[in-house]
Order: structure tokens, then C-alpha cells, then sequence
């Protein structure tokens, strides 16, 4: 291809903390960047906020850190680097000169686009890990981080009366939120108990910064008088037309449900779920290499300057292991100076290192248990798009000889759905017997394009 202004030193994908700490720091340091953001506005889920039209007076109430994303967000748009919002990548192409970065625009996706770059740092944070349950599809059942998303987008709240449950950090965060904007919190529902962090005592004392926010939240739920239920569990959801109330009941060590240990609580809604999952489908495609991370999940292996096994490509923040805002900012920046060939300070070397420290243990620490399985009914649907229900999924490997969620997945269409095994990935591949994450499917297509913008042919430049 010839030059085309079009051309870039450097693509960024994703324009939450780590693509936009990343995309101003690479500006800084002299590289024509592009930031893409399938999203119409810069912040990601980690920073998402209320439309301009909402009128939000003050936004920054409803975040932790608001100053440090106002403060990126101030430097993108004073300095060099292109924010493309409404832009939606869905595959990159390996060149001689780079990649080619292939892109949907628009909310509807209207057209497709192509640009240039010599490299690429990938962004794309994190989705939520889902354990399926009986009730979870009913309405008023949201994932925790969807809660947060109704919160900070909308200003809206899934319910009056929210019960918050699962595993991990993200659940005092949500219910801190909740609580705050006038939810009524009857209880946070955890499947662990925390010892897992005492194991590492140096770590945490590392990352004070990390206490000092744990205790915030503990302070609003404190204050607002919500309770936390450790090694429990929601076992089931009840209703109708809408959840009108859960059964929980304490786990064992391996998180199987204690017989007599139900109690039902009241509600309106519930925010659930259980960690996260790092997006990395468009790296793999090109065949990056990955790790397993202590909770399970895989993420891409990168080396101390975020490079990833694919010449010209970096990855920074929740794909390389789920851990934060502070980390992915930190990752953002130190990829940036590794693709302008700058040496990054000493101090932000070691922030990184004490950070991701912290990250995989707090991985390890909600790990989940493999008798989260006990508490299925046949007829629970592990596969809501396509309503692949438990029953067809041991019916699989225990009569027709699947051996891995791959086989499960052409046998009963579990995964085949718009999620595309997103929300249903970890739970088929716990019931076909194994004991991580499904790595994710290696496809060219890294979000839904129509079919008519593919028969176009060649897209244009831009």
C-alpha cells in the first residue's frame, strides 16, 4: 500500500484507563496515535458516565479516582493523539509495514474502515465470569458490573430493594455504589472469605492505597447497615414476571451448598457475578500466547514492556490479568514509552510490579470452588442465548463422550449465541469436566459486522 495520511505510529484499542493513559503518554512522546473506542466517549466501563443530556452535576460521585480520568481525558484533548469514538474493531491484519486495523462505525453499524499502523496496543479490558443458577434469567437479574453500568450511564437503579452477590472485589464496589445512590442493600452475598489475602501479607502492605479503598467501601456498607455473607452463596432466584426474592445458603471449602443451610431473602433485583474475564479474542487470532492466571482465567503473556508474542503488538491493563484501573494506567504508560523506545522511570517499574503482585493474588483469592455445580437443576439453562439447559450439556459428556466444552458447544449449540460463549463459556466448560477457562475461540470476526458491509469488498481508508 502506499503512504496515506491514514497511516500511524500507533493504534490503540480501547479507551478505557489503560488504552487512554497509553494513547496521551504515546502522544507525549512524539507517535501519531489513534484511539478507538467502540463507545461514543472516552472512559471505558471502568470510567463510564451519565450522557451530557442526563444533566449529571457532579459524575465524579459516582466513581472511585474520578480526578485521575478527568485529568487524562483533559491531556488527550489538549495534546497530539485522535480519539475515534463510535469506531468498533473487529480483526487486525498482520502487514510488512504493521497492521491493518479493520473497524465498524457507528452505533449501528453502518460502515466498515480500514487504517494503518505500525503497531498496535490492545485495551479491551475484561466481561464478566457468570455462574448460572436457577432463576438467573429472570428479569430483573443483572451481573454486578451491569448494575454499575445502570448507575453510571443512566443514573438509574436495576431495583429498590438489590441483594449483590458472587465473588470478588467487585461486589463491595457495586453494593458501595448502590447503597450510596439509595438503593436498600440487604446483603452482600460472598462465596470466599477473604483468607486468601492473608497468605500474602507483604503484598498487601505493598498497595496501602488498595486498603484504603477496601475500607471505603466497608465504611458505606457499614453505615448503611448491609451485611456480609461469607462463603455463601445464591443458589436460586424466584418469581415470575421479575425476581421477587433468592435463596442463599453457606458453601463448603470446594463452594458446594450445605444441606439446611438455606435462607431466602427478599428483593427486587439482583446484581451477581464472579470476577471477570479479560477480552483478548483479537489477539489470539493472530496467535499471541497466553497464560493462566491463579483464578482460572486466561489472559495474554506479555513481557515487562507489555509486548505481547506478536511483533508490533502490546497489551496493557485487564488483558494481561484482571487488576484494576491503577494497574492498567500503569501498563497504558509503560507500553506507550516500550513502542516510542523511551525508558520508563524506575518508580512506575516498580508501581507495576507491586500492582500486578497484588492482582494475581487477588486472583487467587476468589478462585471458584468446582462444587459451585451442586447447586444446578437439570433444567437449568447454562446457555441463555440459546437455551441449552444442564441436562443437554451432561447429556453430552456423559452419554455421547464430549470430553471438552468445544465438543459440548457443536453438540448442543451451547456458546453459538450473540455472546458467543461469552457469558456461558466458563460454566459449560466446568460441567464438561475442565479445570480452567476455555481459552477463547480463535475466529475473524472480534464483534458482529453485517453480512452486507463483508460482501462490500475492499473498505475504505481513513
Amino acid at each position: 500500500m502506499p503512504t496515506s495520511p491514514s497511516d500511524f505510529d500507533l493504534a490503540v484499542v480501547g479507551a478505557g484507563p489503560a488504552g487512554l493513559a497509553a494513547a496521551v503518554t504515546a502522544a507525549d512522546l512524539g507517535l501519531r496515535c489513534v484511539l478507538l473506542d467502540g463507545a461514543s466517549a472516552t472512559g471505558g466501563q471502568y470510567y463510564r458516565h451519565p450522557a451530557p443530556g442526563l444533566g449529571a452535576a457532579r459524575p465524579g460521585r459516582l466513581h472511585h479516582g474520578w480526578s485521575v480520568y478527568t485529568g487524562l481525558a483533559s491531556r488527550l484533548q489538549a495534546g497530539n493523539a485522535e480519539f475515534r469514538g463510535g469506531h468498533q474493531v473487529w480483526a487486525l491484519e498482520r502487514t510488512e509495514a504493521g497492521f491493518t486495523v479493520h473497524v465498524t462505525r457507528g452505533p449501528d453499524a453502518q460502515d466498515r474502515t480500514a487504517l494503518r499502523a505500525k503497531a498496535v496496543l490492545l485495551a479491551t479490558g475484561a466481561y464478566e465470569r457468570q455462574l448460572p443458577f436457577p432463576g438467573w434469567t429472570l428479569p430483573g437479574v443483572v451481573t454486578a458490573g451491569g448494575a454499575q453500568a445502570m448507575l453510571k450511564s443512566g443514573l438509574v437503579l436495576p431495583g429498590r430493594r438489590i441483594v449483590v452477590a458472587g465473588s470478588g472485589p467487585l461486589l463491595l464496589a457495586a453494593a458501595s455504589s448502590l447503597v450510596t445512590a439509595g438503593a436498600r442493600v440487604p446483603a452482600v452475598v460472598e462465596a470466599t472469605r477473604y483468607l486468601g489475602y492473608a497468605r500474602r501479607p507483604d503484598v498487601m502492605a505493598a498497595v496501602p492505597a488498595k486498603l484504603v479503598e477496601g475500607a471505603g467501601h466497608g465504611s458505606a456498607l457499614l453505615r448503611h447497615r448491609v451485611r456480609l455473607r461469607l462463603r455463601s452463596a445464591v443458589v436460586e432466584a424466584h418469581g415470575t414476571d421479575r425476581v421477587t426474592g433468592v435463596t442463599v445458603a453457606r458453601l463448603d471449602g470446594d463452594w458446594r451448598p450445605v444441606p439446611g443451610s438455606e435462607r431466602r431473602i427478599d428483593c427486587d433485583a439482583l446484581a451477581v457475578g464472579h470476577g471477570l474475564l479479560p477480552q483478548i479474542d483479537l489477539a489470539t487470532e493472530l496467535g499471541a500466547a497466553t497464560r493462566a492466571c491463579p483464578d482460572g482465567a486466561v489472559a495474554l503473556a506479555v513481557d515487562a514492556t507489555m509486548a505481547t508474542s506478536v511483533p508490533g503488538l502490546w497489551s496493557a491493563g485487564e488483558t494481561n490479568g484482571v487488576g484494576g484501573a491503577d494497574l492498567a494506567i500503569a501498563e497504558g504508560v509503560l507500553a506507550a514509552h516500550a513502542v516510542a523506545d523511551a525508558a520508563p522511570s524506575g518508580g512506575l517499574l516498580r508501581r507495576r510490579g507491586r500492582l500486578r503482585a497484588f492482582a494475581e493474588l487477588m486472583a487467587g483469592a476468589h478462585r471458584p470452588g468446582p462444587g459451585w455445580t451442586g447447586w444446578l437443576r437439570p433444567d437449568t439453562d447454562v446457555c441463555r442465548c440459546e437455551e441449552v439447559p444442564v441436562s443437554a450439556v451432561r447429556e453430552a459428556v456423559e452419554e455421547l463422550g464430549a470430553g471438552d466444552a468445544r465438543t459440548v458447544k457443536l453438540l448442543t449449540r451451547a456458546g453459538m449465541g450473540w455472546c458467543q460463549g461469552r457469558m456461558c463459556g466458563p460454566a459449560v466448560a466446568c460441567l464438561a469436566g475442565s479445570s480452567q477457562e476455555p481459552g477463547p475461540d480463535r475466529r475473524p470476526l472480534g464483534c458482529p459486522v453485517p453480512l452486507a458491509q463483508l460482501a462490500a469488498g475492499e473498505p475504505s481508508e481513513s
